[in-house]
């Protein structure tokens, strides 16, 4: 596993101190200390680091709202602590975005496979952010293909399809091409379809 910037938060002294030698130990970087939730966020905004550990109850702002608040800043894969095992904790911290939970005391080997746990998810995440968007650049740049080709919905796939193997592109780059010359097209009068190759 490769080092991380970690920032972590808990009102708990003891708990920050026991979490910081621990990532030290794992040959991770605490870039960041916060003792409560609004501090979490302020110092994700300035350091944006590569994962967040924090408490689930926090002065000012508890670790759930923390999470959430966090995820709106960017996907930044969150770790939630928590003395208390609770049942519906775990779902409630998921629901928050958190890609982990750990119920504390923790030792190094729960640790280390939670920050694997949290990577994962926020990966796998953003390959499905990235495969939606992607299906919504094939899907636009198709319609434009069968507005000014009067292409079947197939056929234009298959042009986009081979487009991308003739030019060695990702499918969605061509397409992103393809919307950038419809954009062009509109503003000078010329068609966006030129450069497609049926």
């Amino acid at each position: 596993m490769k080092s991380l910037r970690v920032l972590i938060a808990d009102d708990d002294g003891v708990t920050l101190m026991v979490l910081r030698k621990t990532l030290t130990e794992m040959g991770h970087q605490v870039v960041a200390e916060a003792a409560d939730g609004q501090q979490a966020v302020a110092l994700v905004k300035q350091h944006a680091p590569d994962m967040v550990i924090l408490d689930i109850r926090m002065p000012q702002m508890d670790g759930l709202a923390t999470c959430r608040a966090i995820q709106a800043i960017n996907a930044t894969p969150v770790i939630i602590l928590s003395a208390h095992s609770e049942a519906g904790l775990g779902s409630e911290a998921a629901s928050a975005g958190a890609d982990a939970y750990l119920v504390k005391p923790f030792t190094a080997a729960q640790l280390g496979p939670a920050i694997e746990l949290a990577l994962a998810n926020k990966q796998k995440i953003s390959q499905m952010n990235e495969q939606l968007e992607t299906r919504k650049l094939v899907e636009r740049a198709k319609g434009i293909l069968m507005r000014e080709t009067g292409m079947d919905e197939e056929t234009a796939y298959l042009t986009l399809q081979k487009a991308a193997r003739n030019e060695n592109k990702k499918m969605a780059d061509v397409a992103r091409a393809l919307i950038l010359a419809e954009q062009l097209r509109q503003s000078n009068g010329k068609p966006a379809t030129q450069r497609m190759r049926r």
